[in-house]
């Protein structure tokens, strides 16, 4: 493991190896304004995530280069920047103060200021690459919940926005390697205050031994106005809210490794 200071922040990078794969967790200082506003000008959004790190990254990699890793540029590109996706009061207000003079205000209107995501991962790979199929397999919650030593944990933030003091948007990846498994949560979490509480969770979970990963997508969402029952101090944490959120959509898939795919090529040519 390795620690530099630059800029007042503490960076580092860590390495842990699992079997054939080498989980890394790189965690450094948020982009610099011009990065951030070069960035926003390539991805055609008028702003950008008040604190965006950009070179931050969880990367789980398999010996031989295939993998995946989280990262918050690929987050972004997941957001749908013509969709004004939540309308509130105080939006056009917010987007105002957010939006440079330069840009039209027609530009401003269809601009998902929330940041909302449905990002799963990239995959890794530059020949090969894990193939994703859908599955009725799920993760298997009880094994999750047994009592293995943790041999790896880390929690990797990727962007974060305050909504002009209106909530927050946010999303982390948190991975866990205990001796027989890993298991990685990718959570954006949006609070938009008196309005609405939306979670994206993709969960990653890969046993030991076996030729593939599990990834499970999930969306939950509420207005405020429908957990008037939930005490209102539970609405910034994500894992309490979480299950007071009706699950709205689901998708699970397996991420299969790409040598079973050649032996399979093999097998049916012969």
């Amino acid at each position: 493991m390795s620690s530099v200071i630059s800029h007042g922040f503490k960076s580092s990078k860590e390495d842990f190896s699992f079997g054939p794969w080498t989980v890394t967790a790189a965690k450094t200082h948020i982009m610099k304004s011009k990065d951030i506003e070069r960035l926003a000008d390539e991805m055609h959004m008028p702003s950008l995530p008040e604190m965006l790190f950009g070179d931050n990254v969880l990367r789980i990699q398999h010996n031989n280069g295939f993998g995946i890793e989280f990262n918050a540029i690929d987050a972004l590109k997941c957001v749908n920047n013509m969709q004004d996706s939540v309308k509130v009061a105080c939006a056009q207000e917010w987007q105002e103060s957010r939006s440079d003079s330069e840009h039209s205000k027609e530009v401003v209107k269809h601009y998902d200021w929330t940041y909302t995501t449905d990002y799963t991962g990239t995959l890794l790979g530059e020949q090969i690459q894990m193939k994703v199929t859908p599955t009725t397999e799920r993760i298997d919650v009880e094994k999750l919940k047994a009592r293995e030593q943790i041999k790896f944990f880390e929690d990797v933030l990727l962007f974060e926005d305050e909504l002009h003091d209106h909530g927050v948007s946010m999303i982390s990846v948190k991975i866990r390697v205990m001796p027989t498994s890993l298991f990685t949560l990718l959570r954006f979490f949006l609070r938009v205050d008196g309005v609405m509480i939306r979670i994206n969770d993709t969960r990653l979970y890969h046993e030991a031994g076996q030729d593939y990963m599990l990834r499970e997508f999930s969306t939950r969402e509420s207005k405020i106005s429908d957990l008037q029952h939930v005490p209102p101090a539970l609405y910034t944490d994500p894992n309490e809210i979480a299950q007071h959120l009706p699950l709205k959509f689901t998708k699970c898939e397996k991420l299969t490794f790409p040598e079973r795919e050649k032996q399979r090529e093999t097998e049916s040519s012969q």
